[in-house]
């Protein structure tokens, strides 16, 4: 196998040249670089990059620590988009990225940065993280590098990646208004949830521009569950039969008020509209297709691994805030007269 040592003598020069070169070293002229990059691709040398990590004190491999992935989630493609969209912009780069899940047991067992240091991670994305997490504290006061995905939390050290989730709400609900529906109600997630807060900001703003009331009992929690979404909306639907529309703060809540619906013999639009959020593959190819309000969520993980990797190279934490838009499917439409 090829050393740093065949390359030196191969190009007359030192060995310690040589590793300044490979490595990228000011000091090294641009001559003498590329003929030591050169002769190095010549003879094939692969460098050791555990031993190299040891040295430079970098791993040149990032995290990506997804907190409750589960089998129940399959239907919900947002993790799997995040993670293409980071393994789209990682793949472009010299690093290399490692998937770790964990839950809030895990968590108080282990410290995020003993995580950390135990994958020899540069840096990391953070994607499910609840407000209640134990690790979301310790992230802010850790040297590690760090970009947050749907967490407006910023310091010195942390980036964070979001969507526009007041502006998308609104919109959402805006467009149930505008086809005449006052009777609103709104599925939230949870209330460990950022997201849950600022969609349910905007339904409430929207609700307040317009001048129409809000009764809190028709705001309940589905968790962000299909299943918990469902059984909410049977009670929901049973007990306020004058309920017209419904804002879901996920897709996948949508799916399970429609089941509800479905089985309480109301039809989705023409009993009752329902508008979903982020626009998972599911909501096009269900009966009805479901109007919801899409997130690019493909580029909120290459937008987060281009912070992450700039972050590292010396540049300061962001936050970026993607636009989201309504599309509009069949779940909607103007509210029955009378």
């Amino acid at each position: 196998m090829t050393t740093i040592k065949d390359i030196a003598k191969a190009a007359g020069v030192s060995v310690t040249t040589v590793s300044r070169a490979l490595n990228g070293y000011s000091d090294v002229s641009e001559k003498t670089r590329k003929k030591i990059i050169d002769i190095a691709k010549q003879l094939n040398y692969s460098p050791n990059t555990l031993a190299r990590s040891l040295v430079m004190n970098k791993s040149k491999t990032i995290g990506l620590l997804v907190s409750g992935m589960t089998r129940s989630a399959v239907k919900d493609n947002f993790t799997f988009e995040v993670m293409t969209g980071v393994n789209d912009y990682i793949a472009k780069t010299d690093y290399d990225v490692i998937l770790f899940n964990t839950n809030s047991t895990k968590q108080r067992e282990k410290t995020y940065s003993q995580l950390c240091r135990e994958r020899r991670v540069d840096g990391v994305i953070l994607q499910g993280i609840k407000t209640d997490d134990p690790y979301l504290t310790e992230v802010v006061e850790s040297d590690i590098p760090c970009v947050l995905i749907d967490i407006p939390i910023q310091s010195d050290r942390v980036g964070y990646v979001t969507t526009d989730n007041v502006y998308g709400a609104k919109k959402a609900v805006q467009h149930l208004l505008e086809l005449g529906h006052r009777n609103i109600a709104m599925m939230n997630g949870h209330d460990y949830a950022f997201v849950s807060k600022q969609r349910l900001q905007g339904f409430y703003e929207a609700m307040e521009e317009a001048n129409v009331p809000i009764r809190k009992e028709w705001v309940v929690n589905g968790d962000f569950s299909e299943e918990m979404a469902e059984a909410r909306a049977y009670e929901l639907f049973t007990n306020e039969p004058n309920i017209t529309a419904i804002f879901c703060a996920s897709d996948l809540m949508a799916l399970g008020v429609m089941k509800a619906l479905k089985q309480l013999h109301l039809r989705v639009p023409d009993d009752v509209s329902v508008v979903g959020y982020d626009d998972i593959l599911l909501a096009s190819y269900v009966s009805p297709a479901l109007t919801t309000v899409a997130q690019n969520k493909f580029q909120m993980g290459y937008e987060a691994a281009s912070m992450l990797i700039d972050m590292l190279e010396g540049n300061e934490a962001k936050v970026v805030t993607l636009r989201t838009q309504l599309v509009v499917r069949e779940s909607t439409a103007e509210v029955k007269k009378g």
